[in-house]
């Protein structure tokens, strides 16, 4: 995200900035938070060093944040609602539901590889911010099953537990973001997307 981005909806509060200047402020302290964090991680992390990063004085970070915890879990919900906001409309836009999941996993390879500190962030939330990190994966496991859920209503999936597909799914694009985002990123994402749907599509069963 760039600086004229706005929050998101998760970070709105009493300290949510109500003008543009502030808006954009907010912006540069959580991409600096970003690659604070993402760098050194939380313990390491520094409120000095995201103030210099994001151009701005100690004081306007703590107009928008109360302490270093603060900015941090915020920063988990706004890496969560990016990579909705990235992965989402792609996927919307896709014919039926089995294409969506090639594309949408294509997507979220291409916003891993862009934004590598993304897995240190959300799997440190799990120390720093527990509550955080498992509304992050909830959140978005109880959104994947809504849809999978309609999707069989249209008659392009067939009948599941939603719940254990949504998780199994997830886990599944997680671990290939990991592998083939973060700790390899040489090979083509539609490549890695086509591997991975002829997987949910046909399964590991023996075809006749």
């Amino acid at each position: 995200m760039t600086a004229t981005q706005q929050p998101t909806e998760a970070l709105v509060t009493a300290k949510t900035p109500r003008t543009e200047r502030g808006r954009k402020t907010l912006r540069l302290i959580l991409d600096a938070a970003a690659e604070e964090f993402g760098q050194r991680g939380y313990h390491e992390g520094s409120i000095a060093r995201i103030a210099q990063r994001a151009g701005v004085a100690i004081g306007s970070f703590y107009t928008y944040f109360d302490s270093k915890e603060a900015v941090f879990r915020a920063l988990v919900a706004d890496m969560s609602r990016q990579v909705q906001d990235h992965v989402v409309p792609v996927m919307l836009a896709a014919p039926d539901r089995l294409a969506a999941e090639r594309v949408g996993l294509a997507a979220f390879l291409d916003f891993v590889r862009n934004h590598k500190s993304l897995y240190r962030i959300i799997d440190e939330s799990a120390f720093v911010a527990e509550d955080a990190y498992r509304r992050h994966y909830v959140e978005v496991a109880e959104g994947y099953a809504r849809s999978l859920e309609q999707a069989f209503g249209r008659g392009e999936v067939s009948d599941g537990d939603w719940q254990v597909r949504a998780w199994a799914i997830m886990g599944m694009n997680v671990f290939l973001g990991l592998k083939f985002g973060v700790w390899d990123d040489s090979r083509p994402l539609d490549e890695i997307a086509a591997a991975a749907h002829a997987l949910i599509t046909n399964g590991l069963a023996p075809r006749a």
